[in-house]
């Protein structure tokens, strides 16, 4: 059925149902119940039946919205996200419907409480999942930061990077791609074999992780890598290796340790009591 024609022909006794109700009841006040003109524009509008007060409509588009109104099509549907549900009266429905993420909640569609992120700034590079109302539930972060349920902060890194070993964010250890140990940041001095050795096993990489005297295979890997070894001590706030004699935990023959000479890679020994050499602590597991 055409709702538009039904309504317009049913206009005279629907249009306000107070008026007709009017007639029922026993108060005899026009204006009371809604007849408040004199006169109506071209005749246009219900007279009182007990009196010279008019109820007056401008228009038949006036009377279409109001008969609309009275069968409940109060809603246009059209806010983001929103559609029209069934038919429509003169461009209005009894409900809508929303797209997804929208929901509906007092009479429009609406973002649910949880798309609260905008998710821009340092540290963010965009929502995570669909937008609603341009906020999203959650959100991506940038190489280097970390969502932690309300924001993008900065990772606190910890272990093995790469070619870095990191504590709760500061690089403490480095190593090339043909390394499986680390290398401290520092020198821990110049002593004797057995304080070398000694501070070495009791030297803390992050925490528990306890760092080793390197052998003399593992001395000779740094001299053999220690260009790139300097390089990336430098760069994370280390002190390079000098162009010195270093202790190793290997044995050379009763007294002696070996040692390695850092400006050149040359092997030999010392005796472990008595002499001393650069300490650099090395971590080979974590």
């Amino acid at each position: 059925m055409n709702t538009k024609l039904f309504l317009l022909l049913g206009t005279s006794l629907s249009l306000i149902p107070t008026l007709t109700f009017a007639q029922c009841v026993a108060t005899q006040d026009c204006e009371t119940l809604g007849y408040t003109e004199t006169s109506c524009n071209g005749g246009k509008g219900v007279k009182c039946p007990f009196g010279n007060k008019w109820a007056c409509l401008t228009s038949e588009e006036e009377c279409l919205n109001l008969a609309c109104d009275k069968l409940g099509f109060t809603y246009t549907c059209t806010g983001t996200g929103e559609k029209g549900v069934g038919n429509d009266c003169n461009g209005k429905y009894q409900g809508c419907s929303c797209d997804s993420p929208y929901i509906w909640s007092n009479g429009t569609c609406t973002c649910d409480s949880s798309y609260k992120y905008t998710c821009s700034g340092t540290g963010y590079s965009g929502g995570s999942g669909t937008a609603c109302g341009g906020k999203y539930t959650s959100c991506t972060c940038a190489s280097g930061y970390e969502w932690n349920g309300s924001s993008c902060q900065k990772q606190v890194l910890n272990g093995a990077q790469g070619d870095l070993f990191y504590c709760n964010g500061t690089v403490v250890g480095v190593k090339t791609s043909v390394m499986s140990f680390y290398v401290a940041m520092q020198d821990l001095g110049y002593m004797d074999w057995d304080s070398a050795n000694s501070q070495c096993q009791s030297y803390s990489f992050c925490g528990n992780i306890k760092g080793t005297l390197p052998t003399l295979d593992q001395l000779s890997t740094i001299y053999n890598n220690k260009s790139r070894i300097n390089s990336l001590l430098s760069t994370n706030s280390g002190i390079q290796l000098l162009n010195k004699f270093y202790w190793s935990s290997t044995n050379y023959a009763g007294y002696y340790r070996n040692v390695v000479d850092m400006s050149n890679g040359t092997e030999s020994y010392k005796p472990y009591v008595n002499s001393d050499a650069y300490v650099r602590p090395i971590l080979t597991s974590w």
